[in-house]
């Protein structure tokens, strides 16, 4: 008889125990949103303590340095983001209207390639209406075509022969990249310069046709040149070699 009043003293108890429990977890709870909340109305870059509890590894030390998921864009580090593409010179522009028409290519797709051509040839001292010219030439403004003897891109660059300028840890697709491509393109035309002297015996060097009499790959890029140049300047009489 004395054991079961001790008995439901006990089972009593632990259901006391277990309500304050529930209760405290609730708080608790509540406590910690009610933190939450609070951090993320004040502006949320401070963040709450609690916070990183709920977060994974990698987000708490995001939060931790102050920076969140829905940060602007903008706030970005630069190589996370592509840069937007230099204006074209009011010739390009015309150049571009040309093209597209030509060759039936799109102007918002032309656009970032003659500004790459633009960007290239004046740092290396080339005309860039010269390297569009190539890019109709060898290309058609394709940047996926390839040749049956693996030339590559807008600009129809072979790897084997000039991994120093791409990169030895470049993978087989790089000269895809339309940008990488021209790139390339004007620095095999510039080595051709500088080893023969001419602009004439450079693009036959880049043409793979230097024993041609006739130099047939030169005289079809700067015809092209010219009517690229005409397209640009017919109004203003800008017709320069």
């Amino acid at each position: 008889m004395n054991a079961i009043p001790a008995r439901r003293r006990f089972i009593e108890f632990w259901r006391f125990a277990g309500h304050v429990a529930h209760g405290g977890l609730l708080t608790a709870g509540l406590l910690s949103l009610a933190i939450v909340v609070a951090g993320h109305l004040e502006g949320g870059r401070q963040g709450s303590p609690l916070l990183p509890l709920a977060m994974s590894e990698a987000a708490a030390q995001v939060a931790a340095d102050g920076e969140f998921a829905d940060q602007p864009m903008a706030d970005a580090p630069v190589d996370r983001i592509d840069q937007a593409a230099p204006a074209l010179s009011r010739e390009m522009t015309k150049v571009k209207a040309y093209v597209a028409r030509r060759y039936r290519v799109s102007q918002v797709a032309l656009e970032p390639l003659l500004a790459e051509a633009e960007a290239v040839g004046g740092q290396l001292g080339l005309d860039p209406f010269l390297l569009v010219a190539m890019i109709a030439i060898e290309s058609s403004f394709n940047p996926f075509a390839e040749s049956t003897v693996g030339a590559q891109g807008l600009m129809q660059v072979i790897p084997r022969f000039h991994m120093d300028k791409i990169g030895d840890d470049a993978d087989e697709s790089a000269l895809f990249d339309p940008r990488l491509n021209i790139r390339v393109g004007a620095l095999v035309l510039k080595e051709g310069l500088r080893r023969y002297g001419s602009m004439q015996s450079a693009l036959q060097y880049y043409g793979g046709a230097l024993q041609d009499p006739k130099a047939g790959y030169a005289r079809k890029v700067l015809a092209m040149k010219a009517r690229l140049k005409s397209a640009a300047g017919a109004s203003n009489g800008n017709r320069t070699a």
